[in-house]
């Protein structure tokens, strides 16, 4: 199917929805937590927790947020050796500054996702579904999206090593402003959009991908 002139089409990413004032919380497993603000450290349980307009900051080994409920939540500034929000369900979360080392989003459904003037050792997206990511400025030493299925996500001044695309399903998925030294599979970058100097970098790859020999 023919793309449309306008694609790639842009995410629509918010600012998430943050009450002038909160209240300090104690972070704990399944807590449903409502305009609140938690500092954290050390190694975090917030796991299957509801967070709802809530602003966390980080200096932590771990933060486990696996099959957690996001809405209108806003970090910065953190330092999280490992963030993870496996299987989470995130609605409008915005992470700026700061370094993490695992950012685990593997099977998360996600609706509005910025991630902006970070460093990230390992992300993960592995079977997540997500539509609307914008990643602004990071440096992602490992990306893998293998069976992610992406809809309007867009790269701008990004750096990577390494990115595994490997069965994903990609819509509208910009990568134009993604600087990565090299993919893993170029199969999986059907649907994706890229540079014309991105594709004379990866021609090689591509050729041998459709069975094409190349020798001069």
């Amino acid at each position: 199917m023919a793309r449309s002139s306008d694609s790639p089409v842009a995410p629509r990413v918010s600012d998430p929805d943050i009450p002038p004032h909160l209240a300090d919380a104690a972070a704990a497993r399944s807590a449903d937590l409502l305009a609140a603000r938690l500092d954290l450290s050390g190694t975090v349980d917030l796991a299957y927790a509801s967070l709802e307009q809530c602003v966390i900051a980080a200096d932590a080994d771990g933060v486990d947020l696996v099959g957690s409920t996001i809405l209108d939540v806003e970090m910065t500034g953190i330092r999280v050796a490992s963030l993870s929000l496996r299987n989470a369900g995130i609605r409008r979360l915005r992470i700026t500054g700061g370094r993490i080392g695992t950012l685990d989003l593997s099977g998360a459904r996600i609706d509005e996702l910025e991630l902006r003037d970070l460093r990230i050792d390992y992300l993960n997206l592995g079977g997540a579904k997500g539509t609307d990511l914008l990643f602004t400025g990071c440096t992602i030493r490992t990306l893998d999206m293998p069976q992610a299925e992406l809809n309007r996500v867009r790269f701008d001044d990004c750096r990577s090593d390494e990115v595994d695309p490997r069965g994903l399903r990609a819509t509208d998925v910009d990568l134009r402003g993604l600087d990565a030294v090299g993919f893993v599979d170029t199969n999986g970058l059907r649907g994706t959009t890229l540079t014309t100097f991105q594709v004379q970098q990866l021609a090689a790859t591509l050729a041998a991908g459709v069975g094409i020999q190349v020798k001069d």
